[in-house]
């Protein structure tokens, strides 16, 4: 054969389509002589063996390069796989209800350790937690109590906790302490109407630096109440603490509660920010901490029954203060000619028919280890039972806008309150008179500042003269912050409370409505 054939024959056998072309001729040597200044080429047959297993490497290498992309899966079909791990989330059963912020259906703790298949326990390992059988108890434990309320309405608190049967009550900063036992404790979360939450004492030290909160913090005894098989929050606040972080302060104080559960329980709680099962406050002031399990979960004032807020909605709590400083007695009427979503009258319903206000909603010591739920049971089968039929008390709401009467009337049914127990009507305050014959309390949270605008002064001229002329022989009270509301009014008022609507800082000025009294000349 002639050395082209036998290339060709080399070619046809070793190389296939996608093997690159590789020449006989191999550069060996690039030395240059004083005869010969070009590259000396090798040729015959040991260039031809050279070729061969230059050849077959190639070949090889290329089939590996196949065989490695055939093993490795597609980005797209990875992004689809991994797109369908999520796909239960869009089941039904996945998606619970919820009321008024609250997770009604939301598994119980039981539940939850029996059902191992939930769409959590597709992301970690199944843990080898293994719940213990007893707690040390806590229900005749006699706890200290911190019951936290708006400011301005702590001596309204006071008094309403002792009319509640609660031992060694005493007045604090935007709170009251009291002493109880667990039972007095699901009773205070029921039954108060003024408290924000009820916070339980566990630890309280004197501290100098972070390392004394953790150390607070681990020697808890928290497995009484949660475990791992619940989720924490931790929040901190403080007043006048030298401690300069106090998100580090929090770390500690979490860090020393969930240590001291995995080194005795071997696992640690989860911590979730948004809807936790168990929640922990740490307090500082100057030179000590305090910690709290709170035993409310959602705040107080949270009812359930309102949906619709108008545009300065007051919260359910701090309404229900107001009243108090009223002085409102349920047997007389009341009226409220900004009504705005209905917060002071629903309130003021719930209150005539003794409906307590945590009726409808949970509470986070339900999700706690050892819940005591027959004394729960029996507490609330007993406020249903005291519970009136009817409502006598006339109770009349107005304003000017359409909208948030529909909202106050929505409000009222999600209260489970018959629409005719208030009535609600479109009308302005201006044109306001007397609802009924018999005099009663004209209890309200006005519009002020930038709600009102520039009519403020002639508004407010115009509304004393609509008071003046048609609510004789009644209680007048209103909610502002506008500290020269009374000479708006050119009234004098005959009591003036500071109360804080949320950070605002507001007044709430009495007036009693009598001919040729009161007025300022």
């Amino acid at each position: 054969r002639s050395r082209r054939q036998r290339q060709m024959c080399i070619r046809d056998r070793f190389m296939t389509d996608q093997t690159p072309r590789k020449k006989l001729s191999l550069v060996t040597s690039t030395r240059s002589t004083a005869n010969n200044d070009k590259a000396r080429v090798r040729t015959g047959a040991r260039a031809k063996n050279v070729a061969i297993k230059e050849i077959q490497k190639s070949v090889n290498a290329n089939t590996n390069v196949a065989l490695e992309k055939k093993d490795k899966p597609e980005k797209r079909s990875e992004k689809a796989s991994f797109n369908a791990r999520f796909d239960r989330y869009n089941e039904p059963s996945f998606q619970a209800k919820r009321t008024a912020g609250y997770a009604k259906n939301r598994p119980s703790i039981e539940e939850r350790l029996a059902n191992q298949n939930r769409p959590g326990n597709r992301f970690k390992p199944k843990s080898t937690f293994t719940q213990p059988a007893q707690y040390a108890s806590y229900h005749d434990e006699v706890f200290n109590v911190f019951a936290p309320c708006p400011i301005g309405l702590e001596q309204a608190l006071a008094s309403e906790l002792e009319s509640l049967d609660f031992d060694a009550v005493r007045v604090g900063r935007s709170g009251c302490f009291f002493k109880t036992n667990w039972a007095g404790i699901m009773k205070a979360n029921l039954y108060s109407r003024l408290a924000t939450r009820i916070l339980v004492q566990v630890a309280y030290v004197k501290v100098s630096t972070e390392d004394d909160i953790y150390e607070l913090a681990r020697q808890v005894s928290w497995e009484r109440w949660f475990g791992a098989e619940q989720t924490l929050r931790v929040d901190t606040s403080a007043i006048r603490s030298p401690m300069q972080s106090l998100q580090f302060c929090n770390l500690r104080a979490k860090d020393g509660i969930v240590d001291h559960l995995r080194e005795l329980e071997g696992e640690r709680p989860s911590i979730d920010t948004v809807r936790p099962d168990a929640k922990v406050h740490l307090f500082l002031d100057a030179d000590s901490a305090t910690l709290y399990l709170d035993t409310s979960g959602e705040s107080l004032f949270k009812r359930g029954w309102r949906y619709d807020k108008g545009q300065a909605p007051l919260r359910e709590n701090l309404a229900a203060g107001i009243l108090a400083l009223a002085g409102w007695d349920p047997s007389k009427p009341l009226y409220d000619p900004f009504c705005g979503s209905g917060t002071i009258l629903i309130e003021a319903a719930w209150i005539a028919l003794g409906i307590p206000p945590g009726i409808h909603r949970p509470f986070a010591f339900e999700r706690l280890r050892g819940m005591d739920r027959k004394t729960w049971s029996e507490l609330k089968e007993f406020a249903f039972d005291n519970i009136d039929t009817s409502l006598e008390t006339p109770l009349f709401g107005s304003d000017i806008d359409g909208q948030v009467i529909q909202a106050a009337q929505s409000n009222l049914s999600r209260a489970k309150l018959p629409s005719s127990s208030i009535q609600f009507r479109l009308k302005n305050a201006l044109q306001a008179t007397a609802p009924c014959a018999q005099a009663g309390f004209l209890i309200t949270n006005p519009p002020y500042g930038e709600r009102l605008g520039a009519e403020d002064e002639a508004f407010w001229r115009e509304w004393s003269s609509v008071l003046k002329n048609n609510f004789s022989g009644w209680q007048v009270h209103v909610i502002t912050n506008d500290m020269d509301f009374p000479k708006k009014l050119r009234l004098k008022p005959n009591r003036r409370t500071p109360i804080f609507n949320g950070d605002i800082e507001c007044r709430l000025f009495g007036f009693e409505m009598v001919s040729d009294s009161y007025r300022q000349k």
